[in-house]
Parts: structure tokens; sequence; C-alpha cells
């Protein structure tokens, strides 16, 4: 299992997701709340937001855990944007251990992160070159096929998790996909939550004891974007 947020909103620094907030990622790397499977997230990390000066995100993603990265802190802190996602993971079993099989994935404008596991099998015949061999990989080139094809954000999401579940019951295909103006997510198998104040904040748990958190329903999708918030259930 894996931890993962995202913001969309007045421009913040990636800090605001890592370490600033008392249960951040950092902390969530090694003490997590309400993780159902697995104790740490110590097999890598990732960071991913926009920048004007380039069309396609920019990402820093290393194979360590976060807490072993010296450089990380300050680079949190000045890399700053209006829409910014990271990531921790902790490795399925049987997975590579290694930056391409980290989170965020990416694809033109999409950055793509996946909080869970999924049979291969079940997404063999969606994904299109996968960027590792890893699960997650292939769940996401499944959705950025979809998005090539020109699938709107909601039904890419929803045709690609509600076919891998059927076909692996067990899966459990938590996603945060944004393309830098929006932000969608998808609650299925583990814990999601949203904050709404000034903009929109979604995590696996929430980032600190502020109340306004709220749960998203399982197997429901989230669309955000700087018109609101609409979650709808998945067939």
């Amino acid at each position: 299992m894996c931890r993962h947020a995202a913001w969309l909103g007045p421009v913040r620094p990636v800090s605001s997701l890592v370490s600033e907030p008392e249960h951040g990622l950092l902390r969530q790397s090694y003490a997590p709340r309400m993780q159902r499977y697995g104790a740490v997230n110590a097999d890598g990390f990732g960071i991913g937001w926009y920048d004007g000066a380039r069309e396609e995100p920019v990402r820093y993603r290393r194979a360590i855990p976060i807490w072993a990265d010296a450089n990380l802190p300050a680079l949190a802190e000045v890399a700053r944007s209006a829409c910014l996602m990271a990531a921790v993971r902790s490795a399925t079993v049987g997975m590579p251990i290694e930056e391409t099989a980290t989170a965020p994935f990416a694809d033109g404008r999409w950055l793509l992160s996946h909080n869970g596991r999924v049979r291969r099998e079940a997404v063999r015949e969606m994904a299109s070159d996968p960027q590792s061999l890893c699960d997650s990989a292939w769940l996401a080139s499944a959705v950025f096929a979809r998005l090539r094809a020109g699938d709107p954000l909601g039904e890419a999401l929803t045709s690609v998790v509600g076919r891998a579940g059927k076909e692996d019951p067990e899966a459990r295909l938590n996603l945060l996909v944004t393309g830098g103006d929006r932000l969608a997510a998808v609650a299925w198998g583990d814990t999601l939550f949203t904050h709404l104040a000034e903009g929109v904040l979604v995590a696996s748990e929430p980032l600190d004891d502020r109340p306004g958190w709220q749960a998203v329903p399982d197997r429901t999708l989230l669309l955000a974007s700087p018109d609101g918030v609409l979650v709808t259930p998945i067939d």
C-alpha cells in the first residue's frame, strides 16, 4: 500500500503536502494513521508540480525512503504551484523498487498516483507501453491510453477502474489524476479524504487534525475544478 496527496488551488509549496502538516506524507511514510496494508512506506517517493515555463509537469522521484533524501526539504520549499501531487510508496510484494515504479507517473501533461494493488493481468489488455513492470505503472498506462484516445477524465478513470475491479475483485484502486487545471480521484478499496478551504486537498488520510476533513465514500469518483467539487458513485 502507499499514501498520496494532491492540491488544486492557490499557489502552495510542495512542503504543504510533505513536511509542513503534522501528519504530512513525511510522517505518513513511517507512521501512517489509517493504513490497512503495510506499516511503513519506505520503498520510494515522488513529487510532481506544474510550472508556467514548461508544458509538461516537473517530477522528482527516488527509490529510497523520503526521510533519507537530504535534498528534498529545500526542494519542497521552493517548488511551488497551483497544482501539486506527492506520494510515498510501499511496494506490492514482488514488484520492483525503482524510480520508474514510483508515483507520480506522467504522460504529457497528466500526472497519476495509485494507492493500492492490482493484478497486471486485470489491466493488460488496456495498458499500452507501461513505464515499469510494477502493477501501478500498468494501471497508469491503461488510464493514459484512455485519455490519449479522447475520453473525458472522469470516463477514463471509471472505465479502467470498473474493468480492473471486475477482473480482480480484490484490487485496491485509489487513484489521483491531474492535468494541472483539474483534479480527479477514485476511492476504491481504501481510505480517501478531502478538505475544501481556498482550494481542494485530497489525501489517503488527513494531513492534520483541522476540522473539515471529509471521507470520500468507497467506489466513488471525485472531480474537482476551480468551479467546485463533484462526487459520484461508480457503478
